[in-house]
């Protein structure tokens, strides 16, 4: 129980710690949302899934290549379990899963991954993106259903890709995490302002 407290390993460095602690939450939040909606289940339970896995990660400790979060792969996993038999199998199926994964590593058969091709391995990581690319593109497609919030939805998606995309390229002295947080939340703050204006003026040039 003492290794867990361990005054040199928690305090050696609390300011990257929390900088380190708040990136990642920035990050996992809307991380743990959008594989909830692709695994069909309410977003709460990304969140609350992820909540606990953090604070478990703390205690226990991480490792490289450890998953301390949510993930697309087993979010696609997921879809026809729950469609088909309800969220309940979804968490026998991942304590299921966490004792299969404490049986492997205890008879040391983590090596048998070498014996993966590489191949394989770029067609599974490349299949995923395009699965998870048309399970959120749906969302595009409900125009009539979103409604006001399609608006805000695709700018959203313009302003990640710019942050993504635009603001790396140019060369600022003030730190990207910053700049990038500031921008992200003037435009949801403009967008919002301005939400029912938008909504109002498409929906009267519809009805023209």
């Amino acid at each position: 129980m003492n290794k867990l407290f361990v005054k040199q390993e928690w305090f050696s460095n609390v300011r990257g710690d929390l900088l380190a602690g708040a990136v990642v939450a920035l990050a996992l939040i809307p991380e743990a949302i959008a594989f909830s909606i692709i695994a069909g289940v309410d977003p709460k339970v990304g969140l609350y899934a992820s909540f606990c896995i953090a604070i478990i990660t703390a205690f226990v400790g991480g490792r490289p290549g450890m998953i301390s979060a949510a993930t697309g792969a087993m979010a696609l996993l997921m879809i026809t379990l729950v469609k088909d038999h309800g969220l309940q199998y979804l968490f026998a199926a991942t304590i299921l899963t966490g004792v299969l994964q404490i049986f492997w590593g205890w008879l040391k058969l983590g090596n048998q991954m070498k014996f993966v091709s590489r191949a394989v391995m770029i067609g599974f990581v490349n299949a995923l993106a395009i699965l998870i690319f048309l399970a959120q593109f749906e969302a595009f497609t409900k125009a009539q259903e979103l409604g006001k919030n399609l608006w805000l939805m695709y700018a959203m998606v313009a302003a990640g890709l710019t942050i993504i995309y635009v603001l790396p390229r140019l060369k600022w002295d003030p730190l990207p995490f910053p700049v990038a947080f500031w921008y992200e939340a003037a435009t949801f703050a403009v967008l919002d302002h301005f939400q029912q204006t938008l909504w109002l003026a498409a929906t009267n040039q519809a009805q023209l």
